[in-house]
């Protein structure tokens, strides 16, 4: 199969790694109910990347729970600084994500 959008065999396919370079990611936490903290990712763009593949990576590598709602990720508990880390190792660019 051929990649609608570049052009190359699937296999071959660049979309999605010259997708992650382009995004501005914003990483925060939010306090819930009961003074539980909430990290989001926002910024991801759903149609370019693969959102749930990322998601299962992140919540493996956390040990916890999250879920992908109203485009961005939610992920239980604070993890800013090791998210940062993911990302990069995931291949979106140091300076495309911003920590609040």
């Amino acid at each position: 199969m051929v990649c609608q959008k570049c052009g190359l065999p699937e296999e071959l396919c660049v979309c999605e790694s010259i997708a992650k370079e382009t995004h501005k990611i914003r990483v925060r936490t939010v306090e819930k109910r009961f003074r539980k903290k909430m990290t989001l990712v926002e910024g991801l763009d759903s149609e370019t990347i693969d959102v749930k593949d990322l998601l299962k990576k992140l919540k493996s590598k956390l040990a916890c729970g999250g879920t992908w709602k109203e485009n961005m990720i939610e992920l239980q508990g604070d993890h800013r600084a090791r998210v940062k880390k993911m990302l990069i190792q995931e291949g979106f660019s140091e300076g495309s994500i911003e920590i609040r």
